[in-house]
C-alpha cells in the first residue's frame, strides 16, 4: 500500500503562484508514475501532470504547459507541482496519484485533494 497526503493549496490571485505537494509514504518502491489531476466544480476529473518516479521524465497536459512544473525528490518521498501565472481556469480540487507497473495506466492510490482557488 501507498499513501499520498497532499498539501500547500490555497486562495491566490490571478497571476500568481502555488506549490503542491504530495508526500508519499508505505511501499514507495513500487510507485511506477506519480501524478497530479485535478477536478473543478461541476467537471469531470482531468489530468495535469505527470512523472516517471524512477527518472525525470514528465508530461503535462496542454493548458498548463509552461506555467507548471512537476518534479520530486527522491529522499523524501515527495512529488511537487509549481503552479506559476495561475488562473481562475486552474481553480480546482488537486489530486496526487500514484501508479504501479501492474495497474499502470491506472492509477492505485490517491491522495484526499488540496483546493486550489484562484480569484480573477
Amino acid at each position: 500500500q501507498v499513501q499520498l497526503v497532499e498539501s500547500g493549496g490555497g486562495l491566490v490571485q490571478a497571476g500568481g503562484s502555488l506549490r503542491l505537494s504530495c508526500a508519499a509514504s508505505g511501499r514507495t518502491f513500487s510507485m511506477y508514475f506519480m501524478g497530479w489531476f485535478r477536478q473543478a466544480p461541476g467537471k469531470e476529473r482531468e489530468f495535469v501532470a505527470r512523472l516517471l518516479w524512477g527518472a525525470s521524465i514528465t508530461y503535462y497536459v496542454d493548458s498548463v504547459k509552461g506555467r507548471f512544473t512537476i518534479s520530486r525528490d527522491n529522499a523524501k518521498s515527495t512529488v511537487y507541482l509549481q503552479m506559476n501565472n495561475l488562473q481562475p481556469e486552474d481553480t480546482a480540487v488537486y489530486y496526487c496519484a500514484a501508479s504501479t507497473p501492474r495497474s499502470w495506466p491506472e492509477y492505485d492510490y490517491w491522495g484526499q485533494g488540496t483546493q486550489v482557488t484562484v480569484s480573477s
